[in-house]
């Protein structure tokens, strides 16, 4: 699992490895752990947690997926779709690319 900040206690890391999960949180820079280097950071891993957020970043820009108006899982796979599709045809077909 790969989380910010915000998800660096000592409960959260617990429970992850308790169940086997790999973790990548950075450290809160009050932290004592992080100073000790007890816990290691991979840095290069936690850099491709952003392809993740900016893909869900796109979703969002599509109204329709990011307030779930649709009910139906099948409806809302749909939807998704075609917000994918959208933002591909935006990529291929900018003056920018």
């Amino acid at each position: 699992m790969a989380g910010d900040k915000g998800y660096s206690c000592q409960r959260i890391r617990d429970w992850l490895t308790a169940h086997g999960i790999g973790q990548v949180i950075p450290h809160k820079d009050n932290e004592h752990a992080r100073a000790d280097g007890r816990v290691k950071f991979d840095k290069t891993t936690y850099k491709r947690r952003a392809i993740i957020e900016n893909v869900i970043g796109w979703l969002k820009e599509c109204r329709r997926v990011g307030t779930r108006f649709e009910k139906l899982a099948v409806s809302f796979q749909a939807m998704l779709q075609l917000a994918m599709i959208q933002r591909c045809l935006k990529i291929v077909f900018s003056d920018r690319a």
